[in-house]
């Protein structure tokens, strides 16, 4: 099974169309995950908010998804209702999504903080064979003995303060392979 792996749209709905297009046509992924912050600091929240909802996809929520941006009340309220953490199947294989690290949705997963026994750990402590986060705006790819951990980094595309890795993911279930793809890049053009 094939899984698109998004987080960290930011209100960039054109971003998000280039992503699902993708991910639909291209990589014919079978199911896809969000690891949140649907909104703030881009230009279209409501259209985000509202292509996530059409899709009905396991979304978690991220730290700006809680703060109180102008929406409409329908779509704010959708955001108040996602959880912070998801824990699910696919393929035998036991996930579990958050936005920033298990527990806290302002802190993030950086390579250079956690070392593999630490992540080892995590996931064993979670019962999951896949961890998925997001908040870091940083892509992450690490196998440790129980399993991965993944962050597919961030999906917009404007320019803004904060950096942006503007790329989403597609994670393999049968052998655990995660593939990242950057949506201002052809994918003709790109390393997978």
């Amino acid at each position: 099974m094939d899984i698109g792996v998004i987080s960290d749209i930011h209100a960039d709905s054109a971003a998000l169309e280039i992503a699902f297009n993708r991910l639909e046509q291209v990589h014919k992924v079978t199911q896809y995950v969000c690891a949140g912050d649907l909104v703030g600091r881009g230009p279209q929240p409501d259209r985000v908010v509202e292509m996530m909802r059409e899709r009905m996809m396991p979304t978690v929520r991220g730290n700006h998804d809680e703060w109180n941006y102008v929406l409409k009340p329908e779509n704010r309220q959708y955001l108040k209702d996602l959880p912070l953490e998801w824990r699910g199947e696919f393929d035998s294989r036991q996930v579990y999504m958050c936005h920033g690290k298990p527990g806290n949705n302002l802190w993030g997963l950086y390579r250079d903080h956690v070392s593999n026994t630490l992540l080892n750990m995590m996931l064993t402590s979670l019962g999951a064979d896949v961890l998925i986060s997001g908040h870091t705006h940083v892509p992450l790819f690490v196998r440790v003995e129980r399993g991965v951990v993944v962050n597919p980094g961030s999906v917009y595309t404007f320019s803004n303060a904060r950096a942006t890795s503007h790329s989403y993911g597609v994670l393999h279930t049968s052998d655990l392979t995660f593939d990242l793809y950057d949506v201002t890049v052809p994918l003709g053009e790109q390393i997978a």
